[in-house]
């Protein structure tokens, strides 16, 4: 569901920031520490419940506050809702239509966003939790029973790696492993199904932007060729003497493969944030054939680490999407980007409609 309206204050450097927003297309033009990117994070956070920048909440806060506050405005058929996070040292607050919420799924279930940042390279250089998330919130949009399965894997991954950190009898570690088998089984079928849904989008936006075919390999995180249940049982002294469960779907990871080689070594740096900015189109492309008209994209400085003819590609990918566009640029006049909209000059924290 696009925003129509937001309210930020006390986020980094932005005091107090009131906008009323294009459900299609938004610019934001500004010099480097001006703000573009605090008021990109600000949305992102609110549909998300977190940042795409830091995991210290506090990092969030302005200078000399104690807390921060962003709410939005998100329009659907039918009718509108409105949503809210509050940031401080001790926790964040949500509130989705004037009540309180218990999650940040609650936040993506109106407005779930996705973001192309200079970045974004990242989910293929780092390890593989960046890909695990990646993978997760793709899920979490197709499968309605993913969100409950997740939460009970890792309850039960916490109650056994505890039996282990205390170094508790073996039958006190065993007692987790059904519950951990069943939950860590069911993850992995889900997210298996998911990539099998995400295979034909990637490949297309793959040949878009790369000219070859992109492809997503997963590994599970517990050998192929047995159950979960039968490598917990077998790997038991493992786990004891690194104290953590050492097979499960929170040790999975996905390979991507270009031309059926993994691409982590084998692309440049530019090219690897056209590849992982197809992986990304890709599952918003997926995303808006489940429920069309609720996704939007926060595209930072799209110009950063790529030459004009590989902009030109993203951006003409990037305007097929039939999402709400929140971009940031140094310059107003980026060859590609929407000629309609709503364009806004970003100074010293301050955002003003141009």
């Amino acid at each position: 569901m696009p925003l129509t309206w937001i309210q930020v204050e006390q986020f980094r450097c932005l005091q107090r920031v009131e906008l009323d927003l294009d459900p299609h297309f938004n610019l934001f033009v500004g010099a480097n520490a001006s703000g573009k990117t605090s008021l990109l994070e600000a949305l992102f956070f609110l549909g998300r419940g977190r940042s795409f920048r830091t995991r210290r909440l506090e990092a969030l806060v302005r200078q000399g506050e104690k807390a921060f506050m962003v709410v939005g405005r998100a329009e659907a058929a039918s009718g509108s809702t409105t949503l809210g996070v509050r940031g401080a040292r001790g926790g964040t607050e949500i509130r989705v239509g004037g009540r309180s919420a218990q999650s940040a799924a609650d936040l993506a279930e109106h407005f779930p966003p996705q973001v192309i940042d200079p970045e974004i390279h990242k989910l293929l250089e780092e390890g593989p939790g960046r890909r695990r998330r990646f993978l997760d919130w793709g899920v979490f949009h197709v499968e309605p029973t993913f969100l409950a399965t997740w939460q009970r894997f890792h309850r039960a991954l916490r109650q056994r790696n505890a039996a282990l950190k205390s170094a508790l009898p073996d039958s006190d570690v065993a007692v987790w492993n059904a519950e951990l088998a069943e939950a860590g089984e069911t993850l992995g079928r889900q997210r298996r199904e998911y990539l099998q849904q995400l295979a034909g989008p990637i490949l297309s936006w793959g040949r878009r932007l790369l000219d070859q075919e992109t492809s997503l390999v997963y590994h599970q995180g517990w050998p192929e060729e047995a159950s979960l249940g039968d490598s917990l049982e077998r790997d038991l002294e493992r786990d004891r003497r690194y104290r953590a469960t050492q097979h499960g779907p929170h040790r999975a990871d996905v390979v991507v493969r270009v031309a059926g080689l993994a691409a982590r070594d084998r692309v440049s740096r530019g090219q690897q944030k056209l590849l992982a900015a197809g992986l990304t189109l890709a599952q918003l492309d997926l995303q808006e054939q489940g429920r069309p008209g609720r996704s939007a994209l926060l595209l930072d400085d799209p110009a950063a680490e790529l030459d004009p003819e590989n902009l030109e590609r993203l951006l003409s990918c990037v305007r097929d999407l039939p999402v709400q566009l929140l971009v940031t640029s140094l310059r107003g006049d980026v060859a590609g980007l929407p000629e309609v909209g709503k364009r806004f000059h970003v100074e010293h924290g301050t955002v003003t409609p141009r």
